[in-house]
């Protein structure tokens, strides 16, 4: 069986991201991508997370055609791809697609999760954007989501959800975690009626900080502040 730890793997962050609250039933989708092969492991389509088994994970190629699994993979296999695609010299490992609650909400709103707190810049960015609509599961999306991420590590998509990648499937879900918080307190101050949003220039500054936050300075491309 082909990249059975990135599905055991995606099989453990399935239960996890539906545990967390980041994606409701069937909704949501993660991915791994092997670096040497090109290959990418998926969630099936339609399955429970607490269903899926490693076996059940399905293994595409970067065209879109299953390579091994006898499950139906996610309906955005193509939107996956396309991140892969787009940010290879970010060294982008994983990517994990949530229907979370708040960032859902802005999402719906036509807001994009601004710098309301420093600890943004965990995207790579001072505000996570917002792709315009289009049809779950098509292309058009896959090519929207990609064109608005415009450098970061994160997009919203209108009126669906959040996509964010990092170079392993753990700091992409962690990213997807934080940006869910983020988005939370962005709605709080919203229904306050006051909101003080950090400037590109502050969280600059902070993006210069992370590169030396935590125990180690980052070595694969990502960020050590999230």
């Amino acid at each position: 069986m082909r990249m059975e730890r990135e599905r055991a793997l995606l099989a453990e962050y399935g239960r996890k991201m539906s545990s967390a609250g980041l994606s409701h039933g069937t909704a949501g989708n993660l991915s791994i991508r092997d670096g040497e092969t090109g290959l990418i492991a998926i969630t099936p389509s339609g399955v429970q997370y607490f269903d899926i088994r490693p076996e059940d994970i399905v293994i595409m190629d970067m065209e879109g055609n299953v390579v091994e699994g006898s499950r139906k993979p996610s309906s955005e296999y193509g939107l996956h791809a396309g991140f892969y695609r787009a940010n290879e010299d970010k060294g982008c490992g994983a990517v994990v697609h949530t229907h979370s609650t708040y960032a859902t909400t802005l999402a719906c709103m036509g807001e994009p999760i601004r710098a309301v707190h420093y600890a943004i810049a965990g995207a790579g960015t001072h505000e996570i954007p917002l792709c315009e609509y289009a049809t779950f599961g098509t292309p058009e999306l896959a090519k929207k989501a990609v064109a608005a991420c415009n450098g970061g590590r994160a997009v919203l998509l209108a009126n669906h959800g959040l996509v964010a990648f990092g170079p392993n499937l753990e700091k992409a879900f962690n990213l997807a975690s934080n940006l869910e918080n983020l988005a939370q307190i962005q709605w709080q101050c919203l229904c306050t009626g006051r909101m003080n949003v950090l400037t590109k220039e502050q969280i600059d500054q902070v993006l210069v900080r992370y590169q030396t936050y935590g125990q180690t300075a980052a070595k694969d491309g990502s960020l050590n502040g999230y």
